[in-house]
C-alpha cells in the first residue's frame, strides 16, 4: 500500500465499501487514516462504532474521531460530541459534548445543530437559552433535519424562546408529517380537530389520523375509530369504529378499551356480547379510566357478563367515585344507604351524595334532600332538605318537585306558600307523578294557592285515580255521591 497516494487509498476504501468488503475497506482506510487523512479517520470512527469489518469498539471508534474532529471534520465532531453525551468510548461530559456540536454546527452539521439545540433547551452542559434552542432548531429545520422541524413546531406550541404560535407550529409540525413520522401525523390530525393553528377540518383530521393509524401509531387508531363512530371527516361507520378500536385497545390504548367495551354492550359494529364488553371495561378500569371502572362496578351490580358481586361492585365505584365521577359517587352513596357491597352507614352515604350533589348530579342532590329531611347520617335540617329538593327540582326530579311542594304547604323549611306549592305540585304531576297530581287536585278544590276550579280538581284526581293512587280513587267515588245526592 505504501506506493499508492492517500487519495488512491481513500477511493479503494471507498470502493471495497460499495462492493461490500468490508474488511478491504477497513484495511485501506486504516492506512489512509494514518496518514493523517481526517475523511478517512472519522469513516474508521464508523468503522469501529457500528462494527463494520472490525469488531465493535467504542474506546476506538471516540479515538479515531478526536483524530479526525480536531482536524475540523465536521462529520467526527458530531460524533465524538454523542459519544461524550451517552458516555461511550470517553467518560460521560455534556459540557465536552456541548463543545464538539458546537464546532460541528458552526459548520452546517445538521444533526450536530439538533443536538446543540437540545443542550440549550434542556441546559446540559451549557447554560440553558431557549432563544439559542430556537436558534439551532432553525438551522437544522430549514436544512431538512426532521427531528429540529418537530422541535421548533413545540417550540413554538409551547411558545419557548419564540412568541407561541400555533399556524407557526403546525407548519413545521406538517413538514415532519409528510415525511411519514406516525407520532406528528397525530399530531397534525389534532390540530386539524381543534383548528389550532389552522382552520379547523374534520376531514383533514381523519386523513391524519389514519396515515399515523396505518403506520400502528395506536393513539391515531382510536381517534379515527372517534371519527368513524360519530361520523366526523368519515361517513359514519360503527363496524369501522370498532376495528379501529380494537387495533388500538390490543395497543392497551385504555380509552379505546372503554369505547370497544360500548361498542360490545350496545352491539353497535360489532355483535352483542356482554362478556366481551365486561373485559374490555375490565381493562380500560385496570388503567384508572374512571367511566370503566363505573361501568364495570354496574357490570357486578347487575350481573351482566359476569357474576353479580355487589362487594366487587362498590370497590369499582369507589375507585372512580374518588376521581371524582358523580355517578360512581351516587351509586355508592346507594350502596352505603342500602347496605349493599358494604356495611350500611348512612354519614358515608351523605358523603357520596353531596360529592354527586356538588357536582349538579339531580338524583343525589334529592337523595341529599331526603336524607337532611329524615335526619338519616346528618342532623335533621328542612331548609337544607328543602335548598337540596329544590336543585334537583330545577333539574326536573319529579320527586324533589313533589318534596319541594309539599315543603311550601308544610311550612317545613320554608315559609308556607301554598301558590309556590300548587307550581311545584304542577310540575311533577305534568310528569305524571300521582301524588303530586291528587295534592294539586286538593289545591283546586280547596281554593289553596289558585282559584277554586271544581272540573280542573276532577282531571287532576282522575289522573291519579287511573295510575292507582287509592286516595284519589277514593276522592273521585265521594265527588260522585254527592253529585247523585243533589
Amino acid at each position: 500500500m505504501e506506493e499508492l497516494t492517500t487519495r488512491e487509498l481513500y477511493n479503494l476504501g471507498g470502493q471495497a465499501l460499495s462492493e461490500e468488503n468490508y474488511s478491504r475497506a477497513f484495511a485501506y482506510f486504516l492506512e489512509c487514516a494514518k496518514r493523517g487523512e481526517a475523511d478517512a479517520q472519522s469513516i474508521l470512527g464508523i468503522m469501529y462504532e457500528d462494527a463494520i469489518g472490525v469488531e465493535q469498539n467504542d474506546h476506538k471508534a471516540a479515538e479515531w474521531y478526536l483524530r479526525a474532529a480536531e482536524q475540523g471534520e465536521a462529520t467526527a465532531q458530531c460524533k465524538l460530541g454523542i459519544m461524550y453525551e451517552e458516555g461511550r468510548g470517553v467518560e460521560q461530559n455534556n459540557a465536552k459534548a456541548a463543545e464538539w456540536y458546537l464546532r460541528a454546527a458552526e459548520q452546517g452539521e445538521i444533526t450536530a445543530q439538533c443536538k446543540l439545540g437540545i443542550m440549550y433547551e434542556e441546559g446540559r452542559g451549557i447554560e440553558q437559552d431557549n432563544a439559542k434552542a430556537v436558534m439551532w432548531y432553525r438551522k437544522a429545520a430549514i436544512q431538512g433535519n426532521v427531528e429540529g422541524q418537530f422541535r421548533l413546531g413545540v417550540m413554538y406550541t409551547k411558545g419557548w424562546g419564540v412568541e407561541k404560535d400555533y399556524k407557526k407550529a403546525a407548519e413545521w409540525y406538517r413538514k415532519v408529517a409528510e415525511q411519514g413520522v406516525s407520532g406528528v401525523q397525530f399530531i397534525v390530525g389534532a390540530m386539524y380537530e381543534k383548528g389550532d393553528g389552522v382552520e379547523q377540518n374534520y376531514t383533514e383530521a381523519a386523513e391524519w389520523y389514519r396515515k399515523a393509524a396505518e403506520q400502528g401509531n395506536a393513539t391515531a387508531q382510536c381517534k379515527l375509530g372517534i371519527m368513524c363512530e360519530e361520523g366526523r371527516g368519515v361517513e359514519q361507520n360503527d363496524a369501522e369504529a370498532a376495528t379501529w378500536y380494537r387495533r388500538s385497545a390490543d395497543q392497551n390504548v385504555p380509552e379505546a378499551q372503554f369505547n370497544l367495551g360500548i361498542m360490545y354492550e350496545e352491539g353497535r359494529g360489532v355483535e352483542q356480547n356482554d362478556i366481551e364488553a365486561t373485559e374490555w371495561y375490565r381493562k380500560a378500569a385496570s388503567q384508572g379510566i374512571p367511566a370503566a371502572q363505573f361501568k364495570l362496578g354496574l357490570r357486578y351490580e347487575e350481573g351482566r357478563g359476569i357474576e353479580r358481586n355487589n362487594v366487587r361492585a362498590a370497590e369499582w365505584y369507589q375507585r372512580a367515585a374518588e376521581q371524582g365521577l358523580a355517578d360512581a359517587q351516587f351509586n355508592l352513596g346507594t350502596m352505603y344507604y342500602d347496605g349493599q357491597g358494604v356495611e350500611q352507614d348512612y354519614s358515608k352515604a351523605v358523603m357520596w351524595y353531596r360529592k354527586a350533589a356538588g357536582q349538579g348530579d339531580a338524583e343525589a342532590q334529592f337523595n341529599l334532600g331526603v336524607m337532611y329531611y329524615g335526619g338519616q347520617g346528618i342532623e335533621q335540617d328542612y331548609a337544607k332538605a328543602a335548598m337540596w329538593y329544590r336543585r334537583a327540582a330545577e333539574q326536573g326530579v319529579a320527586a324533589a318537585q313533589f318534596n319541594l311542594g309539599v315543603m311550601y304547604s308544610e311550612n317545613q323549611g320554608l315559609e308556607r306558600n301554598y301558590a309556590k306549592a300548587a307550581e311545584w305540585f304542577l310540575r311533577a304531576a305534568e310528569k305524571g307523578y300521582t301524588a303530586a297530581q291528587f295534592n294539586l287536585g286538593l289545591l283546586y278544590e280547596e281554593e289553596e294557592g289558585v282559584e277554586q276550579d271544581h272540573e280542573e280538581a276532577i282531571k287532576w284526581y282522575r289522573k291519579a285515580a287511573e295510575a292507582g293512587d287509592i286516595d284519589a280513587q277514593s276522592k273521585l267515588e265521594l265527588i260522585n255521591k254527592t253529585k247523585k245526592g243533589k
